[in-house]
């Protein structure tokens, strides 16, 4: 008998589904004595032994669904050494569920808070393979996440339907993408969608450089200009704050969002109408894209490979289109950032895009 419990962690993202699907139907085929435990909303379920003995049906006809049929949360790793409220371990009792289950393996899906935690159980002793899931694609040791594509889509979609509109009645449309720390969501999707001005954390904007731009394309003939902004980006000024300060000014701002101050020092600098759209979690929603449903099966089937070698301690990682494993230590706590020098930006500006700098 080989025993397996499965968690997904952190925000929700399409593909999850077909990630575990990948997982199952491979150890299914794979093997007749094969026991799935699914613990409910992320590592609380494993914290609190809230779980379910999965059958071959759970994973039948979720390949197209959005979301994840096993729930999920937030579980900050900062205050995962601290006792809850009731004064419970969480680590303890992590480990504790495991064993008494008596796991072989735990297949853990997340990004990068999720992957600190798994290597932490990891250096607890217990058997761990991991999926490389995110929206931002910000993950160490892999080119893709599988979600990432799914939202580049409707990032994308959201940029389209903003052009009629803004072409319509000649006004600037600020498109607030999705990305607290880095820009590759942004990238890809204000490329795709064809947008005039991106803005991505990793390259700290000049207002009045924007500013130009749009002047710019207004003094062509141009009627409108689209900006797709990450929720993370930040100004020249704001990137010369410590954390601390620049936390401060955002609890403080009179803005929900910082592509409503970018709109507002915009209409102030160029007179014109700029107006801000939100996708929001929109971007995290639906049906994965036949992209994600392809790569996450592939990801869920490389995993199961490796439960059955007995290859534990490891991300399933994507690189130069090949699946690799990845050991968690490397993985865990470093973000994969877009380099302000990376063939992709500097392609995007011969294409006439700005990025503020």
């Amino acid at each position: 008998m080989i025993r397996i419990g499965m968690l997904t962690s952190g925000g929700d993202c399409q593909a999850l589904n077909a990630a575990m699907r990948g997982v199952a139907k491979t150890m299914y085929n794979s093997r007749e004595d094969v026991e799935i435990y699914g613990f409910l909303n992320g590592y609380q379920g494993l914290i609190y032994g809230r779980f379910r003995l999965l059958s071959y049906a759970d994973f039948s006809g979720i390949l197209t669904e959005g979301g994840t049929f096993l729930g999920s949360s937030r579980t900050p790793y900062k205050t995962i050494r601290e006792p809850d409220e009731n004064g419970l371990d969480k680590v303890a009792a992590m480990k504790q569920n495991y064993h008494k289950l008596q796991l072989d393996c735990l297949v853990i899906l997340g990004g990068n808070g999720t992957h600190k935690t798994a290597n932490l159980l990891r250096e607890e002793g217990l058997n761990v393979v991991t999926l490389p899931k995110t929206i931002d694609n910000d993950l160490w040791g892999t080119d893709m996440t599988f979600g990432f594509q799914s939202a580049v889509d409707v990032a994308t979609d959201a940029i389209d339907r903003i052009h009629t509109t803004a072409a319509s009645h000649g006004r600037v449309f600020i498109v607030e993408v999705m990305g607290h720390k880095v820009g590759w969501l942004t990238l890809n999707a204000g490329m795709a969608g064809g947008a005039d001005i991106i803005l991505i954390p990793e390259i700290p904007y000049d207002i009045d450089k924007v500013a130009a731009k749009i002047r710019e394309r207004h003094d062509r003939g141009s009627r409108f200009t689209i900006l797709a902004v990450a929720e993370g980006a930040i100004s020249r000024e704001d990137a010369k704050l410590s954390k601390k300060d620049y936390r401060k000014k955002q609890e403080n701002s009179k803005y929900p969002s910082v592509s409503y101050e970018i709109a507002d020092r915009l209409s102030k600098k160029c007179g014109f109408d700029v107006r801000v759209t939100v996708p929001g979690h929109t971007q995290r929603g639906g049906t994965p894209c036949p992209y994600d449903r392809v790569f996450a099966s592939r990801l869920g089937s490389e995993a199961a490979k490796m439960i059955l070698k007995r290859e534990f301690g490891y991300m399933v990682g994507y690189k130069n289109r090949e699946m690799v494993k990845v050991p968690l230590e490397d993985v865990a706590g470093k973000l994969k950032m877009v380099d302000p020098k990376a063939s992709i930006v500097e392609e995007a500006k011969m294409l006439g895009i700005c990025f503020g700098d």
